[in-house]
């Protein structure tokens, strides 16, 4: 059985906006309440954990590139990866 959530709002809290719906200033009780991430949505947190951030030292160039369809589908057809294979069968062609 799923583990239950709690409520977004907790009716007994004063909420973070004005009475003219604006965000009112934080108050130290405010951020006394406040909890990380990892422990209000550990299954965001892993998500983000598993993406891969920017490359430290970046090789290769961003490009738009217009292919035939039956090229694009040549390569998508084995699989995840068909962006690298393209490029090492394009790396090919001009080294002889």
């Amino acid at each position: 059985m799923p583990k239950a959530r709690k409520p977004l709002i907790d009716e007994t809290r004063k909420p973070l906006i004005d009475e003219n719906g604006d965000v009112r200033e934080l108050k130290a009780e405010d951020f006394a309440r406040m909890r990380p991430a990892s422990e209000t949505h550990p299954e965001i947190v892993e998500a983000y954990r598993r993406t891969r951030g920017r490359q430290k030292a970046p090789r290769k160039v961003a490009t738009t590139i217009r292919l035939d369809a039956q090229v694009v589908e040549h390569f998508k057809a084995g699989g995840k990866g068909w962006q690298i294979r393209n490029n090492e069968a394009l790396r090919k062609g001009i080294s002889g």
